[in-house]
């Protein structure tokens, strides 16, 4: 497999707060253009999951630091391997997620992640999502687009995500927890939440996903276009 940091490889970004859609856009997209996907979220979320699990405190930036420098995970499809652990379920949890936003606050967790998330852009092209991939990961990105949607829509559809895949969910707990990580997310010092100059906004509260993706397909097909990436 060929990893490159160049320029001339196309990247399309999709940046947006929890549950706004960037997963399943993202997909969609790399799907239709033939794209490779970086989850950026994922090595957050498994920083968030080692710190857990080893009880290493979310305070503690230079021991989470090490825990970032020695991730080593396996992607198979659309299973996450890590420490001999299959952990696609588990890193879906509501408090894996809220120990990534607090471990993603932190600039040497971020500096420590950089290099990894960039080394996915290889031929023919990345879609990438996240929250900072079109402002900090990858600026150059030929098309990039931000999502957003409703507090209380975004709340419904992660309710109804964690309950397909068996896992407890709380209406009431999830407005209350992402509400908190839209203020941690867009507040935060280091790469705050937030569109990148130029990208595409789509709120996407009354759309569904097909409708998103059939106007962030035609947007990003006219930019590889006229660029002839």
């Amino acid at each position: 497999m060929s990893f490159s940091t160049s320029p001339s490889i196309p990247v399309v970004t999709i940046d947006g707060p929890a549950a706004s859609g960037k997963g399943t856009l993202a997909a969609g997209l790399a799907a239709a253009l033939g794209f490779h996907l970086l989850d950026s979220g994922l090595f957050y979320r498994m920083v968030g999951w080692k710190a857990l699990d080893s009880g290493v405190p979310l305070s503690d930036e230079v021991a989470l630091i090490r825990l970032a420098i020695d991730l080593r995970p396996r992607f198979d499809g659309e299973a996450v391997w890590l420490d001999g652990r299959e952990l696609s379920l588990a890193l879906r949890q509501q408090e894996i997620g809220t120990a990534a936003s607090e471990v993603a606050a932190l600039q040497g967790v971020r500096t420590a992640l950089l290099h990894a998330q960039r080394m996915a852009r290889r031929v023919p092209g990345l879609v990438a999502d996240g929250r900072d991939m079109g402002t900090v990961v990858f600026p150059d990105a030929v098309c990039k687009i931000f999502i957003t949607a409703g507090i209380e829509e975004r709340a419904q559809r992660r309710h109804k995500q964690l309950i397909e895949k068996g896992l407890p969910s709380n209406i009431s707990t999830l407005l209350q927890e992402i509400g908190e990580r839209d203020v941690r997310d867009a507040g935060r010092d280091v790469a705050p939440l937030k569109a990148a100059p130029g990208a595409l906004e789509i709120d996407t509260t009354k759309l569904d996903a097909s409708m998103v993706l059939a106007q962030a397909l035609a947007y990003c097909r006219s930019r590889l276009k006229s660029t002839d990436c």
